[in-house]
């Protein structure tokens, strides 16, 4: 048996007695008797372990090695970022160079192939959006996947989810040890679970991971349509538990993308984006949508449909309401008023990221002009009855759940004024939202420390939230008492 105690429980100080994995007694504290490991938190609050809904965990590992372009303000700027970052490093002959992170969507200049060529010369070169649906590759690049002969070296959605895919092919050894490293990194900020769409074969990348003693977080792993009927062949469902993980590892849902992003101006929308006569990609129609959503159901594996636009949404729960299946929307980002209540209605969850509310603001302004009450709606969809799940779609934005917490709770950043205050939610409802258990006996014990009480600490210290402990079924993972 392990005891936390002197935690801070509401408003109460406690002790809390775990065994097996889960919470077996909460006593006043220093009620509980002296009986196996005890851990003193010195009055820190005590919370449920908080799980990222959302996350690439392959891109998450791999993009912390690549060069950062999320400062970039132009084409010119990151171009000019991987000459200099080239001219720093050795690479072997065909070697890519790859950057990571930049946002077109407000630049002052487009990206152009002349302009990477003349950037990075003789080498290849792969940019890739902070969105991960856009990448920028210079001649070499795109000869060497496939490419040869594009007129602009800009690659959007399918095409550049197969570069992304074949630019993260390094041995599995090395890939699950930066995977790890990623997953300590997000345990010491209070994580105990992910949900991960990693464009792969999920279940065997993380049956390999935990074979080797990967334990450091939960994985839910979702299952794409390329996967989809080996997956029913196997009788696999969501929620079921991959044996030899310990119970860490189950099976998430079936993951289709509908439509592109925002910042690559290609979520499927009702109007025109400005100045074009383009709404966006529909990737997967109704038709389409409908039957690969029944199979899924049909075993018992539950859908989570990507869709961003306001048109998208609509034809994602137009699906749903198909089928007679529940499931959730992953993003919901700009979601027409009279669909509100279809969420709840349908039994559809809104998965959601609210940093990128923060990330989106200025390009949602220009190409969602006058929709943007209706964008990253995270109250309406509270008060429409929608169940919401907060994650970070890791590494768009920081596999940090207090970053997500902040931009839900304040829907401010850097000091700028909150935007839309009117979605903003509660401290209590970001949690629940972050959460799979509560802080009461019974419970399995995957706990947080935290040295801030939550409900009054201000954004910046949301973001900021030191955390002292997080403990998976008991066990710490994380612990700077």
């Amino acid at each position: 048996m392990t005891t936390i105690a002197n935690a801070r429980v509401g408003d109460t100080i406690v002790d809390v007695a775990i065994s097996d994995g889960r919470i077996a007694l909460i006593s006043p504290s220093g009620s509980t008797p002296a009986a196996g490991e005890r851990l003193d938190i010195g009055g820190r609050w005590l919370l449920p372990g908080l799980w990222d809904h959302h996350v690439h965990a392959n891109q998450q590992a791999l993009a912390v090695r690549r060069v950062d372009l999320s400062a970039a303000a132009s084409a010119a700027e990151a171009a000019r970022t991987m000459t200099d970052h080239l001219s720093r490093i050795r690479l072997t002959e065909g070697q890519p160079i790859i950057g990571h992170g930049f946002r077109d969507g407000l630049w002052p200049d487009v990206p152009t192939l002349d302009l990477l060529d003349a950037a990075v010369p003789g080498v290849p070169a792969v940019l890739i959006s902070g969105d991960l649906h856009c990448c920028w590759l210079n001649t070499p690049a795109l000869a060497l996947y496939g490419y040869t002969g594009h007129p602009t070296g800009v690659l959007l959605e399918d095409d550049c989810f197969e570069v992304v895919g074949r630019l993260g092919q390094v041995p599995d050894e090395t890939l699950d040890e930066w995977v790890a490293e990623a997953a300590s990194a997000a345990a010491t900020r209070g994580v105990v679970g992910v949900v991960d769409y990693e464009m792969t074969d999920n279940l065997a990348s993380w049956r390999r991971r935990f074979a080797a003693g990967f334990d450091a977080l939960r994985i839910q792993a979702g299952i794409y349509t390329e996967h989809l009927d080996a997956a029913v062949a196997a009788g696999h469902s969501t929620g079921e538990v991959i044996e030899g993980s310990g119970g860490l590892l189950t099976v998430g849902q079936f993951k289709i993308l509908t439509d592109g992003s925002l910042n690559t101006r290609t979520a499927y929308c009702i109007e025109n984006y400005p100045g074009t006569r383009e709404r966006g990609l529909l990737t997967v129609p109704t038709e389409q949508l409908v039957p690969l959503l029944r199979t899924a159901w049909g075993a018992g594996i539950h859908p989570a449909v990507h869709a961003i636009g306001d048109e998208a949404n609509r034809l994602a729960l137009d699906a749903f309401e198909l089928v007679g299946c529940h499931g959730r929307i992953e993003h919901a980002q700009l979601v027409r008023d009279e669909d509100f209540l279809r969420f709840a209605a349908l039994g559809v969850a809104a998965s959601v990221q609210p940093e990128h509310a923060m990330d989106d603001r200025d390009i949602a302004e220009r190409y969602w002009a006058g929709r943007t009450d209706r964008s990253f709606a995270f109250r309406s969809l509270i008060d429409a009855g929608a169940q919401l799940l907060l994650g970070s779609d890791a590494p768009v934005s920081p596999l940090d759940p207090w970053v997500t917490i902040s931009a839900a709770v304040t829907r401010a950043r850097g000091g700028r004024k909150p935007w839309h205050p009117e979605q903003t939610i509660t401290v209590g409802e970001a949690l629940v939202a972050s959460a799979h258990s509560g802080v009461d006996v019974g419970q399995v014990a995957d706990l947080i420390a935290v040295d801030r009480d939550p409900s009054t600490a201000t954004g910046d210290e949301l973001r900021t939230m030191p955390v002292a402990l997080t403990l998976l079924a008991g066990r710490p993972t994380h612990q700077a008492l």
